[in-house]
């Protein structure tokens, strides 16, 4: 299963990254009054706290490992080797702290803020890096969703200097090397990680249509750090799904004062205005959105699916290969082109592409059908 990057959030519409200027306060874009209270408990300084559980595995499991190798090399290990914690990547739901340690699985960010609550309770100094690109997209539902990453570096406390070990700062990724390269990288603090935290639960609520959950997570995303861009876009969404259309607009205005070229808040924007009947205001914006992104993400392989469904298995092939090439080894992509090639006849390469839709997969689930999709293929080829 493919190493989870972080949701950011475009719906059905966009997000995009952008280092913004300081932010004013939010009040003036946040309406409560709106909205029906969450279903869910909705709340982010418990994200770090430890589980009864955490702390036994560090007092415990892993108390001759931290104190014989010292806090950083210790835990790193106890991360990185999979004789250890064993953990796994799923982007399904993104967690806190204790949540993680309990399923043994989440996604770069959920794996960075259980990462930081080990080593806060070992007093190891701490600090965060924010890596993207601008082309990597997934989707979730009619959600459309852009990818970043996370990691953490773990420093030295002032008394280990004196045991003589190599205490350098320690870099935890959670990606490996090739799946990074490329990506733009800038330091972040604990209260954007607290706002990204905030943000992809309401990304996820959105995707379950959980409006009210998906209001209250962005609200408090926004409070958390306002100067993350990111939660503006997503509170558009949330606004823009709940018909408070002038609130979108200003929504995505204000990620456009961070970044005149964010093509989420573009694409959001001009939805929003042909919402409101603002027809030269839409198609304006459109042709903003055109100038800075020649394709929008899923073109091709939306292209590729209306030929397969008029059964051109060869159009299809060729715009779904033309996907996966820009994309990433995405695994929707990956495995309808695996489809294109088993319609055409080509099943050493429809099996290659579903193998690789099954180890790009974004969660146990789709992992699984993947593998089972595989093994019906590998059953029925022709010999």
């Amino acid at each position: 299963m493919r190493v989870v990057p972080l949701v950011a959030l475009l719906a059905g519409l966009l997000a995009g990254c952008a280092s913004a200027p300081p932010a004013p306060p939010p009040d003036a874009l946040l309406a409560d009054g709106l909205f029906a209270p969450p279903k869910e408990i909705v709340r982010t300084d418990t994200l770090f706290d430890l589980s009864e559980a955490m702390r036994h595995y560090l007092a415990v499991d892993i108390a001759d490992q931290l104190r014989t190798e010292g806090p950083q090399a210790g835990l790193v290990k106890a991360l990185q080797h999979r004789s250890q914690l064993k953990l796994e990547y799923d982007a399904a739901r993104t967690k806190d702290a204790a949540a993680t340690f309990a399923t043994r699985a989440g996604n770069c960010l959920s794996l960075v803020i259980m990462t930081a609550a080990f080593a806060k309770e070992l007093g190891l100094p701490l600090s965060f890096e924010s890596a993207y690109l601008d082309d990597s997209w997934s989707r979730n539902g009619n959600l459309l969703v852009a990818s970043g990453h996370v990691n953490i570096t773990l420093g030295r406390r002032l008394f280990d200097f004196k045991t003589g070990r190599d205490l350098s700062p320690m870099t935890i990724d959670f990606l490996p090397p090739e799946e990074i390269s490329g990506m733009r990288r800038r330091e972040i603090s604990e209260a954007t990680i607290v706002a990204m935290y905030a943000n992809n639960r309401a990304a996820e609520a959105l995707a379950d249509g959980h409006l009210d959950d998906a209001y209250a997570w962005a609200a408090e995303s926004v409070r958390r750090d306002p100067s993350f861009i990111r939660a503006y876009n997503t509170l558009g969404v949330v606004y823009l799904r709940h018909a408070n259309l002038a609130l979108a607009e200003r929504s995505f205005a204000r990620v456009l004062v961070a970044d005149a070229k964010d093509t989420s808040a573009l694409a959001n924007l001009a939805e929003t205005y042909a919402r409101e009947g603002k027809a030269a205001d839409a198609e304006a914006t459109r042709r903003r959105l055109a100038a800075v992104e020649t394709y929008p993400p899923f073109h091709f392989f939306e292209l590729g699916m209306a030929a397969a469904r008029r059964d051109d298995w060869r159009a299809a092939r060729d715009l779904f290969a033309r996907e996966v090439a820009r994309a990433d080894a995405y695994h929707e992509f990956e495995f309808w082109l695996g489809v294109a090639d088993w319609r055409l006849g080509d099943e050493a390469a429809a099996q290659r592409h579903l193998t690789e839709a099954m180890e790009n997969s974004l969660t146990r689930d789709q992992h699984a059908l993947y593998a089972a999709k595989l093994a019906w293929l590998q059953a029925h080829r022709h010999n």
